[in-house]
Parts: C-alpha cells; structure tokens; sequence
C-alpha cells in the first residue's frame, strides 16, 4: 500500500491554494452565466429524478431536431459549486447548433461519491430519452466535465447502460471530454482538507476510479490539462491514457500557460485549442 505525505497532497491537489486569484475566475463564471442565461434561450432547474439536487438546465438547439447533444459536468471537488456557475459554457455549443444540457448533482458529505456517479447516470438517462423536445439527437451525445466533472465523464463513457435500463444503448455516451479529470482516487482518499467531506473508503475508490476500471468498449475519451497544474493532475492526465491505450484515448493534451481555472476558459473560445478539440467530438 503506497504511503502519502499528508502536506505533499494538499500541495498537489488544493488548486485554490495553487491558484491564488481563483475568485476572480470564480467570479467571471458567475457573471457569464447570468449573461449567458439573459441572451440564450433556457429552461433551468428541469427535474431528472426526485433526490436531492436532481435538476438540470438546457438550452435548446437551435434547430427544431438532429442536433449534437452536449453535457457538461461541473467540478468542485464533488462537494461545491453549481450547474448555475457555469451556464457560460452553453453559448460556445449553441452557436454551433448543438443543444447543451448542464446538470447538479448532490454534494458530499451529504452523499457519497458512487451516489454523485449513479446521480449522473440518471442524468444522462433523461438526456438519451429527452434530447429531442430540445432539438438534440440522443444517439450524438458528448459528455464534458472539469475537474470533478473530468472524472464523472470518464465514468459515464466507461457506463454498461443496458445494465442501467432497458432500453438504453451501449453507445450511449458517444464521447467524453475531460479537463483536468481525477482518474485514480486512492491518494484523494488520504488528502487531508478532502477526507472529512469525502469519506472516501477503499470500496469506494476501487469501484469509482477509471483508471482502475475496464477500457470501454465503445466511444473516445479526450483528457487534457493545464500546463501550469500540479504533477500530480498532470500525472492523472496521462495516465488515463496508459490505462486505457491510445485507441480510446487518442489525446492527452497539456495546455502551456493554463492553470486549473483558466484552462476551462478556454473551452469557451473558438480560436482556442480545447474549444476546436471539443468541437471535434461533438460535430463528429
């Protein structure tokens, strides 16, 4: 069993402390979703279950049916934040002509991590069965997630859906996008200013980090990472790709001169290269 040194990991994975303006992107976020759900068409807080936070927020494509589908999965730590902070990314796919749905999930210590990874299979469930009130098409669906949201990403395209329900396809999930994705959750489990709203157990870890699991089967995954990040999000950003080969993951992308925060801001902007790899997946 690997041992860690309790302040090594706050070093690597406390990104607020690594980032000391995190506030003011924090604040961007905010101030472009409110913009964003001001000047695009939505329909917010929309029920996809009955738990606790089971809501999600779409904004329509603009086309009456046929388009892509766009998911995007916010991050936190998978204990903050909101599907509300990060309407800005919605604009970006719109103008594109895809239909963009942003779910919430509940928050730890209030539930546990594989309830937050079932919560998102559900989310996605509603999405494959109601894409097209909203002009999207179910079998053209692209998960993207950030951080925390990187991780539920790789865990929805790895999803065995069938076993979910029936009715629902293998290929549900076409392809995912990750941005600073957590893939292996063994040392999070021993990060001190995580574990006491985590509580993170062995089981839990085996059974919720992607690195352990299966390549899957069907669909490509995209893992990329700010080039200014700590080694070990670095660290996690390749070894998706070891894990599951170059064939499910044919990038693993870091980007120069982007922190944790800053990097997902370059979702959003066309000229930007994560914004055309994303593009990539989703017209596809």
């Amino acid at each position: 069993m690997t041992t860690y040194d309790a302040s090594w990991l706050d070093s690597m994975y406390n990104n607020r402390a690594l980032v000391p303006d995190f506030a003011r992107h924090f604040g961007q976020w905010v101030e472009a979703s409110d913009d964003a759900r001001d000047a695009h068409s939505n329909q917010v807080d929309i029920p996809y279950g009955d738990g606790p936070m089971e809501m999600l927020d779409v904004f329509p494509a603009k086309a009456k049916k046929g388009a892509p589908v766009v998911v995007f999965i916010h991050g936190g730590y998978w204990r903050s934040l909101d599907k509300s902070d990060h309407s800005f990314i919605a604009p970006a796919f719109t103008n594109q002509g895809a239909c963009v749905v942003i779910p919430n999930y509940a928050l730890c210590p209030a539930v546990t991590l594989p309830q937050i990874v079932m919560q998102m299979v559900k989310a996605l469930a509603w999405t494959y069965r109601n894409a097209r009130k909203y002009g999207g098409d179910p079998s053209r669906i692209t998960v993207i997630g950030h951080s925390a949201g990187g991780h539920l990403a790789a865990m929805l395209l790895a999803c065995a859906w069938p076993i979910y329900a029936k009715g629902l396809p293998v290929d549900l999930v076409k392809n995912a996008l990750s941005i600073s994705g957590l893939y292996d959750l063994e040392p999070i489990m021993h990060t001190p200013f995580l574990k006491d709203s985590l509580k993170l157990t062995p089981e839990q870890v085996q059974s919720c980090s992607p690195a352990w699991m299966p390549r899957p089967r069907q669909g490509k995954l995209y893992t990329v990472a700010g080039g200014d990040e700590s080694a070990e999000f670095l660290r996690h950003n390749t070894m998706i790709q070891t894990a599951w080969g170059k064939k499910v993951v044919p990038v693993c992308a870091a980007i120069p001169g982007r922190n944790h925060f800053s990097v997902l801001e370059d979702l959003t902007a066309p000229w930007e290269k994560l914004h055309k790899l994303a593009s990539k997946l989703v017209l596809s």
